[in-house]
């Protein structure tokens, strides 16, 4: 097949550009389940044989880090260092989770005990930074968590998580574009909605239509395709002025701080506390986006540690401050839920300050939209990478060494999402989607270790798998108990399984692999608990999110059954026929060079005929 004047000649080639913009249908579907409709035909009929294959098969980390990254075709520049990994920890995390749904979950949830809150999402969040970091040293690939799920859970569970982290990167960032545009009115003095347009035939959620959020995204997906190492250049010069300001809030507000206010620490209750923490694991997304930077980063196996684990203990302590400062300076019940700082401020005398905690958000939040543009682009390559999407999202632009496909598309998809719904019901689908995929990490971390094919017994596997059953089965139950009810009783009964579940893996299952370079402290206790408690916090969530979770998954389930299942088959059984070839090559090379050498080696040795007295190797003519 030949478009544009390129001939195309295999899955390998994707990533070879035409001149000018002319795409053809080899560049989204190369594979030959789609080179006709008597071939797709075929495909559909054997969709139950594909699918078996496709849920009991594990990648590589050698797949990942060779030849699944050379679909791209161009090599991502290695820049960054620790330095630009904590800081890029700092300007993905700190945003508009801390500067908007603070106010929102002290008011009506948490009170002054929304520092707890912080706490505990900070916690859950840290121990999945554990997991990650592991998983970043020893696969150091753009694909973050997708690529270590296709290592240990197989390639069918790495897509339902593939089209969360997607989802997650989408609704993240349109919410931190919408609270920009309010952000900018509070700067401006004018409300938050002054700046959108009201379109008054849509629903509550949907009918403020929001351009400067569009705007916004444009200007971020110019930064983000034109380089990495520039865009951690402003990201870094952004972050300097927003840690800045934090400062300010934080000395400036507890000047005003009465202690009256922390009377009624906790007015309602644990349960208050941990619905917070649910919706206030939002502030904490996108550390997950430092990780998809691994490769490149220039000393994975020093960098990806300080960076990640370092901005995490940075950013829970700022939120901390910043949750314990707003408390302080006002009684829980008079916060504002658009803007409490900057009303804060306002409260206490000190009106001229909200500006400058206006902007602070702003650039926080600009921060926040750039990381993450670099790391859903790169999330949604190395995803293109396996074919599970469309290879022509998986080009890498020579020049500059970004994906700038990807980078596009996934921004394109946040524009459309941002411009039409509203914060609240954003946050609490992104907070499904963020610890879901967390979880599967943990579990991921804790196969790693646990299980290696031809190295683990049978007897070993079937006991880490009714553990580890046990692990999942005990936090699902305390999850969903704490959901109905306020009593207490079930737990009795839930926790002690857990930690049996837990115990029984650290005594009674050998670790079949050691990392080479870091390894998360604690295995199983720290990845258990990271799934105990992810599990947990998706019981605080209302349930209108997870019905809208369940449509987007049976939408990516349709999708994967009818496109990406296929186009992921048939490029996996290429890819093994191209290694076999290779290796069929590798013996015919051999064979040659052995042919080659024992002439040669005989007539070394006088025993070619042509030696004297020696007898000839080869009979007489």
């Amino acid at each position: 097949m030949v478009a544009g004047g390129t001939e195309a000649s295999g899955a390998g080639d994707v990533g070879l550009r035409r001149r000018g913009c002319t795409y053809q249908k080899y560049d989204f579907l190369p594979e030959e389940s789609f080179q006709s409709w008597g071939n797709y035909v075929k495909a559909l009929s054997q969709t139950p044989g594909r699918f078996k294959d496709r849920v009991f098969t594990r990648s590589l980390d050698s797949t990942e880090l060779v030849e699944v990254k050379a679909q791209s075709q161009n090599e991502m520049k290695k820049t960054l260092n620790w330095w630009d990994l904590i800081w890029f920890g700092i300007g993905a995390v700190i945003g508009a989770g801390i500067f908007v749904l603070t106010g929102l979950e002290a008011k009506k949830h948490a009170g002054p005990a929304v520092v707890l809150s912080y706490v505990v999402s900070g916690v859950s969040a840290l121990l999945s930074v554990f997991c990650y970091t592991e998983f970043a040293v020893e696969i150091p690939v753009a694909g973050g968590s997708f690529a270590y799920l296709r290592v240990e859970l197989g390639d069918f569970m790495a897509f339902i998580a593939a089209g969360n982290i997607l989802l997650e990167y989408v609704i993240g960032g349109a919410a931190v574009a919408r609270s920009w545009t309010s952000y900018f009115a509070t700067l401006c003095n004018h409300d938050s909605n002054d700046f959108r347009i009201v379109a008054d035939g849509f629903k509550e959620d949907y009918k403020y239509l929001d351009p400067i959020a569009v705007v916004v995204i444009i200007g971020i997906c110019f930064l983000a395709v034109l380089s990495t190492k520039g865009s951690s250049r402003l990201n870094y010069i952004a972050s300097i002025v927003h840690v800045i300001v934090i400062l300010f809030i934080i000395i400036a507000g507890l000047t005003k701080a009465d202690t009256k206010n922390y009377e009624d620490f906790a007015p309602f209750g644990p349960r208050g506390v941990f619905q917070a923490s649910a919706v206030l694991f939002f502030a904490y997304v996108g550390f997950d986006a430092v990780s998809t930077m691994a490769e490149e980063t220039k000393n994975p196996g020093k960098d990806i540690p300080i960076g990640l684990v370092g901005s995490m203990i940075i950013t829970t302590f700022v939120y901390c401050l910043l949750a314990v400062t707003l408390c302080l300076m006002q009684p829980y019940g008079d916060i504002d839920e658009q803007a409490p700082f900057s009303v804060a401020f306002e409260a206490v005398g000190m009106g001229w300050a909200k500006y400058i905690v206006a902007a602070g958000a702003l650039k926080g939040m600009t921060s926040v939209l750039l990381v993450g543009a670099v790391g859903q682009a790169r999330y949604l390559t190395h995803i293109a990478r396996t074919h599970m999407v469309p290879p022509w999202f998986a080009q890498v632009d020579g020049k500059t060494g970004t994906p700038v496909n990807a980078t596009v598309t996934m921004l394109a998809a946040t524009a459309v999402i941002a411009f039409f719904t509203s914060l609240g019901v954003l946050a609490d689908l992104l907070s499904i989607s963020t610890l879901f995929i967390f979880s599967l990490v943990a579990i991921a971390l804790l196969v790693r270790r646990y299980y290696v094919s031809g190295v683990t017994t049978q007897a070993n596997r079937n006991k880490f798998i009714a553990c580890l059953v046990l692990i999942i089965g005990s936090s699902i139950a305390t999850s969903v108990y704490w959901s109905k009810t306020d009593k207490w009783t079930a737990y009795v009964v839930t926790a002690p399984l857990w930690f049996l579940g837990t115990l029984g893996i650290w005594i009674l299952v050998p670790q079949a692999r050691n990392p080479k370079l870091w390894g998360v402290p604690l295995v199983p206790w720290l990845p258990s608990l990271s799934v105990a408690i992810n599990i947990f916090l998706l019981g605080s969530i209302d349930h209108v999110s997870f019905i809208r979770f369940a449509v987007w998954t049976v939408i990516i389930l349709v999708y994967y059954f009818f496109f990406g299942l296929h186009a992921s088959y048939d490029t996996a059984k290429d890819s093994l026929a191209k290694r076999l070839e290779a290796g069929t090559n590798l013996e015919l090379k051999k064979a040659e060079a052995a042919e080659v050498y024992a002439p040669s080696a005989a007539r070394d040795s006088g025993l070619d005929g042509k030696s004297g007295s020696n007898t000839s190797a080869h009979p007489a003519s």
